[in-house]
C-alpha cells in the first residue's frame, strides 16, 4: 500500500511579517490589552507595527497570541476572542489565557482554546 505525501506551497501557509500581525493584533486587543500581554508600553507597539524594534521573546510572544487567535477565529468573532482572553479560565488555573501568553504558556492557551472550541 503506498501512501501519497502531500507538499505543501509557500502560498498555502504564507509566513506574515511580525508588523502586519502587530497592527491587526492591536485592532483586536486594543493597545491597552496587549500591552499587558506583551509587557511592553504602547509605545513599544507602535514601534513594532511599523516595523522596528522587536525582539525574539517579544516577537515570538506576538506569533503565540496570532497562532490563537487565528485557531479561535475559525469559528468566533474578534469581540469573542478578546472576551474570551480576558476572562479567568479554568484549564489555567483560573488564569486569563492574557495572562497565561504573558507568562510563557502558550501551549496552556492553545489547549485552553481547543477545548473551548470544542465544547462550542
Amino acid at each position: 500500500m503506498s501512501e501519497t505525501v502531500r507538499t505543501h506551497s509557500a502560498a498555502e501557509f504564507p509566513i506574515r511579517g511580525v508588523a502586519e500581525i502587530v497592527q491587526e493584533l492591536i485592532e483586536v486587543f486594543g493597545p491597552s490589552l496587549l500591552s499587558f500581554i506583551m509587557e511592553v508600553d504602547n509605545r513599544s507597539l507602535q514601534r513594532w507595527a511599523g516595523g522596528h524594534g522587536i525582539r525574539y521573546d517579544s516577537e515570538k510572544r506576538v506569533r503565540d497570541l496570532d497562532t490563537v487567535f487565528t485557531f479561535l477565529r475559525q469559528k468566533e468573532e474578534p469581540a469573542t476572542i478578546r472576551a474570551w482572553f480576558m476572562g479567568m479560565n479554568p484549564q489555567l488555573d483560573d488564569a486569563s489565557p492574557a495572562e497565561a501568553i504573558r507568562d510563557g504558556a502558550a501551549r496552556d492557551v492553545m489547549a485552553a482554546a481547543r477545548a473551548y472550541l470544542n465544547a462550542a
